[in-house]
């Protein structure tokens, strides 16, 4: 019973063994009597006893590769050191486990060669510049050369790029002059603007000056004339009022019928007004000179009386 009981815990642990469930973005690659029998994708799969084994699991996952700096000669003969990140990802689990031995260190090197031919044809500006042109061109190599390993490159990106000692003292100097450059350019600007703004100030202080002074003038002016035209008018307004006070006397003596001597008295009335004491020689009708004549006569009788 013991060695019944044995047995059947055997048979279980075997069958047991022979279920395999594959978890999700994983493969395995299976052979059969040490020859590639196929490819498990996610699920529930059994295999024969003794006779199938597991090959490779295969992570079907994007994985990152983060390399050490590559020392890398530029055109112009500077050696730097530049390490990449290689983002990559397993679309055929065969190839990839039949198709090179080591895959990591071989897109390790394969980084390291893709660089160095690139970097060869560009000089140092260029290369700390160009960035993106050389992960574009290094993705495009890669993905080429990896194609037959099963792999995908998605991405190739550059970490760092450390240049020589003497060369960052160089660029660090260089900037410091392209700073102190800016300084002096945004100085000399602000000055200028700073000069700038005065005189349009004082330009618009001398316009406005002149525009009171053209106002005051136009009011000044305006004002002469009113008061001209009130003078005038008023003037105007006296003459019309004397011209017909007369009117009107006149149009009396027409109307209560005063006789011809009354007419001549008032003529010389008229005339001794003219004169106003004045050197003024006037000749006088000999009708008005009669009537003075009887004016005289009557005020002598007046007095003796």
């Amino acid at each position: 019973m013991i060695l019944v009981g044995v047995l059947i815990l055997v048979i279980l642990i075997i069958l047991a063994s022979c279920v395999k469930v594959v978890p999700q973005a994983t493969a395995l690659v299976m052979e059969r009597l040490g020859a590639y029998n196929g490819t498990w994708p996610v699920g529930i799969h059994f295999k024969v006893p003794i006779i199938d084994r597991v090959a490779k699991k295969v992570t079907l996952k994007e994985q990152v590769v983060d390399f050490a700096p590559q020392p890398v000669i530029t055109k112009d003969n500077v050696t730097m050191r530049i390490d990449t990140v290689v983002f990559f990802q397993i679309t055929d689990p065969k190839l990839f486990a039949y198709g090179v031995e080591n895959p990591i260190m071989a897109i390790e090197n394969l980084t390291a060669t893709t660089l160095r031919n690139i970097i060869g044809d560009l000089e140092l500006d260029q290369t700390l510049t160009s960035r993106e042109t050389i992960n574009t061109k290094m993705r495009a190599s890669l993905d080429v050369a990896t194609d037959p390993w099963g792999i995908k490159v998605n991405r190739v990106e550059l970490k760092n790029i450390i240049p020589p000692a003497a060369i960052q003292d160089a660029m660090e100097k260089q900037m410091k002059a392209e700073r102190e450059r800016r300084e002096a350019i945004l100085k000399a600007e602000g000055e200028k603007k700073s000069t700038i703004l005065v005189a349009e100030g004082h330009k618009e202080s001398a316009i406005l000056d002149a525009e009171a002074e053209k106002q005051a003038a136009i009011l000044r002016a305006e004002a002469e004339k009113e008061k001209m035209i009130k003078e005038a008018e008023g003037q105007a307004a006296a003459i019309l009022k004397v011209q017909q006070a007369n009117a009107d006397g006149l149009r009396f003596l027409k109307e209560v019928g005063v006789d011809e001597a009354v007419i001549q008295l008032k003529s010389l009335e008229a005339f001794a007004k003219a004169a106003d004491g004045q050197a003024t020689k006037i000749i006088i009708p000999s009708e008005i000179q009669k009537l003075a004549g009887l004016v005289s006569s009557v005020t002598e009788v007046a007095k003796e009386k």
